[in-house]
C-alpha cells in the first residue's frame, strides 16, 4: 500500500521541464503512468513496500533528478556536442566511412532501378551538350578564312581568334567543374550551357573584331564547363556493369558534333549570298549564319535539361535524403513502366547519408546589405571550391592526379596539334600546286584597252600600260613588278592578294577601289588621285579549296566511329588502363607513317587513321577520371584535368602550325614521343572497372 501511494505522489509531481518529461531510467526509481500495476503491486505488498525496485528517490519530491538519470542524459547529448570539439581528421574519417557504406548501398539501389528509359532519355539530353562542345572546337577553324576577310584580320589576330576559345574552355572547366561539386550538376550545367548559347548567338551579329573575340572567349568558358559536368552527371545514374560502356557511347556525340559542324560549314559558308547588309557598315555574311546554326545543339540541350532531375548521388552527398529518394524512385518507376512491370515496388526506404562536416550557414536577410550577403556567399563557395582543388593533390590522390595530368596533357598536345596541322599541310600542298600554275608576262605593252574581266594567279614584269581602263573587274593573286601605269583609270576594282612592287604610276585615277596605299610597295605615285575608296573587307572570291577542307574535317570526324564502337564494346572487358595505353601506342605508330604523306589524299588517309586510333584513349580517359575520384570531388578533378588538356591544345596548335611548310620531322617526332610517354605512364594507373562509384 505504501508503494502505491508513493507512485501516486510521483505522478502528481512529475517534472514540467521538457528535458525530464517522461524519462524512463532502468534503475527502477521512477515509474511512469503506463505501469502494469496488479502483479507488481502484489509483489510490493509481500515485501511491505521495502522492495529495492519500488523505493522512491528522496530528492524526487524537490524536483532534483537522480544522478543516474543525469548520466543517461549526458550520454544522449554527448555526440551532438562533441562534434564541435572533435578533431577534423576524426570527423573526416567518420565521413569517409559513411561514404564507403553509401557507395555500396547506392550501387545496389541503381541496380534495383535498372537501366532503361530514364537513362536513355538523359543520354540524349547530355549528348546534345557534348555535341555542342564538339561543334565549338571546329567553329573558329571553319569561319576563320571568311572572318579574316570580313574583319580585315592580321596574322596575329587570326592566331588569337584560334586560341581564345581554348583559353575560355580551360577557365570554364576549372571554375564551373568546381562549382558543380558545391551547387549541383544540373544547376551548373544549365549555367554553362546558357552562357555558351547566349554568347555564341551574340557573336554571330557583332561586327568588331574585339567584341567578336570577347564573345567567343565567354562562349568557350561556358562550353568548357559543360564537359566535366556531363560525365560526372551521367555516371551517377549508371551501375558498375554499365558505366564504362555507356559513358563511351556518350562520347560519340562529340564525333556527331564534328560531323554536324563540317556538314553545316560545307553547306552554308560558301554561299556568300545567304547574308544581308544594312548600309555600308553592317554586313551579315554566310559565315555568321553558320555560327548561328552551330548554337542550336546547345540551345536544344538547355531546354531539355530543364525536365531532368538533379543527380541523387550529389543530393545524398550534401545530406538531402528525401529529395534523392524521390528521384531514385522516379528512375525506378520510369524504367519499370517502360519494361511493362509497373507493379514493381521501389523497396528502398532509407539511404545512408555521409556526415556533414562543412555546412554552409545561410545569412539572415536582416544581416548587412544585399551585396555584402552575396559577397560572403560567393567568397565562401569559392573557398570551398579551392579546398576541393587542393584535396585532389593530397597524399591519397596526388599520384593519380599527377599521372592523369601528364596523360591528358600529352594526349591533347599531340591530338589537337595534329588536327590543326593536317588541314594546314593540305592548304600548303594546295598553295604549292596553285603557285606552280602561275602565269608570267614579261615586257608587255598595252594601250587604250579596257580590262573588265578577272585576272588571277599572274605576275606582270616590266610592263607598260598607257590610257588603259580597269573597270568593274577583280584581281586575285596578281602582282605587277617594275611596271609603268600612265593616264589609266581604275574604277570599281576589287582585289585579293594583289600588289604593285617598284612601279611608276603617273596621272592615274582610282575610284571606288580597295587598292589601298599599303598595296603599293616602293612605288612612285605622281599626279594620281584616290577617291571613294571601298571600306572594310570584302568576300568576293570563293576559295575552291574550302570544300576540301570541310571534307577533310568531315572525314576526320567520321573516322572515329569505328574507334568509338570498339571502345564502347571492350571498355568493360579489357579495362580502362589497357584501352588508354594501347590506343596511345597505336596512335604513335600511325604518326610515323605521316613521313610518307606527300599528297593531299595520303594526308587525308593518315588523318583518318590517326583519329580512329586515338579516340579509344579519349573515351577511356573520360571514364577513368570519373571513377577515380569521390562524388564531392569528381567534377572538380575532371575540370582541372580538362583545363590542363586545353593548355596542351593551345601549345599543340601554336607549335605544330609554326612548322607548316618548313619541316614535317619536328611535329611528327613531338607527337609520337608525347603519345608513347603518355601511353606507358597510363599503364601505371589503377584499374577501376570493378570499383563502385565513391
Amino acid at each position: 500500500q505504501g508503494g502505491r501511494e508513493a507512485n501516486q505522489v510521483s505522478d502528481d509531481y512529475r517534472y514540467q521541464d521538457g528535458n525530464y518529461e517522461g524519462y524512463a531510467p532502468n534503475d527502477g526509481y521512477y515509474r511512469g503512468r503506463d505501469e502494469p500495476a496488479h502483479e507488481e503491486d502484489a509483489q510490493s505488498d509481500v515485501t511491505e513496500g521495502h522492495d529495492e525496485d519500488d523505493e522512491v528517490y528522496e530528492g524526487e519530491y524537490q524536483g532534483i533528478p537522480h544522478p543516474d538519470d543525469i548520466k543517461e542524459k549526458q550520454k544522449k547529448r554527448a555526440p551532438a556536442v562533441a562534434d564541435e570539439y572533435r578533431d577534423r581528421a576524426e570527423l573526416m574519417a567518420e565521413r569517409m566511412e559513411d561514404e564507403e557504406q553509401l557507395a555500396h548501398q547506392y550501387e545496389n539501389i541503381i541496380e534495383e532501378c535498372g537501366h532503361g528509359r530514364f537513362q536513355w532519355t538523359l543520354f540524349f539530353v547530355l549528348g546534345l551538350a557534348l555535341m555542342a562542345d564538339g561543334v565549338e572546337v571546329f567553329v573558329v577553324g571553319f569561319v576563320l578564312p571568311s572572318a579574316e576577310k570580313d574583319m580585315c584580320l592580321s596574322s596575329s589576330n587570326k592566331g588569337m581568334l584560334g586560341l581564345i576559345v581554348y583559353l575560355g574552355m580551360m577557365v570554364g572547366a576549372v571554375m564551373l567543374g568546381g562549382l558543380a561539386d558545391k551547387l549541383g550538376r544540373k544547376q551548373c550545367l544549365i549555367i554553362s550551357l546558357a552562357i555558351n548559347a547566349a554568347f555564341a548567338f551574340l557573336s554571330s551579329f557583332v561586327q568588331g573584331y574585339g567584341f567578336f573575340l570577347f564573345c567567343r572567349l565567354i562562349s568557350g568558358l561556358g562550353i568548357g564547363g559543360s564537359l566535366p559536368i556531363v560525365f560526372a552527371y551521367f555516371s551517377e545514374f549508371l551501375s558498375r556493369e554499365k558505366r564504362g560502356e555507356h559513358l563511351s557511347w556518350l562520347c560519340m556525340f562529340w564525333m556527331i558534333g564534328g560531323i554536324f559542324a563540317s556538314a553545316m560549314a560545307w553547306s552554308i559558308i560558301p554561299h556568300y549570298g545567304w547574308g544581308f547588309s544594312m548600309g555600308t557598315k553592317y554586313h551579315f555574311h554566310s559565315w555568321r549564319v553558320f555560327v548561328l546554326v552551330c548554337s542550336l545543339p546547345c540551345i536544344a540541350s538547355l531546354v531539355a535539361l530543364k525536365f531532368m532531375p538533379e543527380s541523387p548521388r550529389f543530393l545524398l552527398e550534401i545530406g538531402k535524403h528525401d529529395e534523392a529518394w524521390m528521384i531514385l524512385k522516379q528512375v525506378h518507376d520510369t524504367n519499370m513502366r517502360a519494361k511493362g512491370e509497373p507493379e514493381r515496388v521501389f523497396t528502398v526506404s532509407y539511404i545512408k547519408t555521409p556526415k556533414q562536416v562543412d555546412e554552409f550557414i545561410e545569412i539572415q536577410s536582416s544581416t548587412g546589405t544585399w551585396y555584402q550577403r552575396w559577397l560572403v556567399r560567393i567568397t565562401t563557395t569559392l573557398k570551398q571550391v579551392w579546398d576541393n582543388v587542393l584535396y585532389c593533390l593530397t597524399a591519397q590522390y596526388r599520384m593519380n592526379t599527377l599521372m592523369l595530368a601528364v596523360v591528358w596533357f600529352t594526349m591533347a598536345l599531340s591530338y589537337y596539334g595534329l588536327i590543326v596541322w593536317f588541314p594546314d599541310m593540305i592548304r600548303y600542298l594546295q598553295d604549292e600546286a596553285y603557285e606552280s600554275r602561275v602565269k608570267i608576262f614579261d615586257d608587255e605593252e598595252v594601250s587604250r584597252f579596257t580590262f573588265n574581266f578577272t585576272l588571277e594567279n599572274q605576275i606582270h614584269r616590266n610592263g607598260e600600260y598607257r590610257n588603259d581602263k580597269f573597270i568593274g573587274m577583280k584581281f586575285k593573286e596578281v602582282k605587277f613588278e617594275d611596271s609603268l601605269f600612265e593616264d589609266c583609270l581604275f574604277e570599281d576594282v576589287t582585289s585579293s592578294e594583289t600588289f604593285f612592287e617598284n612601279c611608276t604610276i603617273i596621272s592615274t585615277v582610282f575610284i571606288n577601289t580597295d587598292l589601298y596605299k599599303h598595296k603599293f610597295i616602293d612605288c612612285r605615285i605622281i599626279n594620281s588621285t584616290f577617291s571613294m575608296e571601298k571600306e572594310g573587307c570584302h568576300l568576293d572570291f570563293e576559295e575552291d579549296n574550302d570544300f576540301l577542307i570541310y571534307l577533310v574535317s568531315f572525314l576526320g570526324s567520321l573516322s572515329v566511329l569505328p574507334g568509338n564502337i570498339i571502345s564502347a564494346l571492350l571498355m568493360d572487358k579489357i579495362g580502362r588502363i589497357k584501352m588508354i595505353g594501347g590506343s596511345m601506342l597505336i596512335s604513335a605508330v600511325c604518326c610515323f607513317f605521316l613521313f610518307f604523306g606527300n599528297s593531299e589524299s595520303a594526308m587525308i588517309g593518315w588523318q583518318c587513321l590517326f583519329c580512329g586510333a586515338s579516340i579509344a584513349a579519349w573515351n577511356a580517359l573520360d571514364v577513368i577520371t570519373v571513377e577515380l575520384y569521390p562524388t564531392d570531388k569528381r567534377a572538380t578533378a575532371f575540370g582541372i584535368l580538362y583545363g590542363l588538356c586545353k593548355i596542351g591544345a593551345i601549345l599543340g596548335n601554336s607549335i605544330f602550325s609554326s612548322f607548316v611548310g618548313i619541316t614535317k620531322v619536328v611535329p611528327i617526332l613531338l607527337a609520337s614521343s608525347a603519345l608513347v610517354g603518355g601511353g606507358l605512364l597510363a599503364l601505371r594507373l589503377p584499374e577501376t572497372r570493378e570499383q563502385v562509384l565513391m
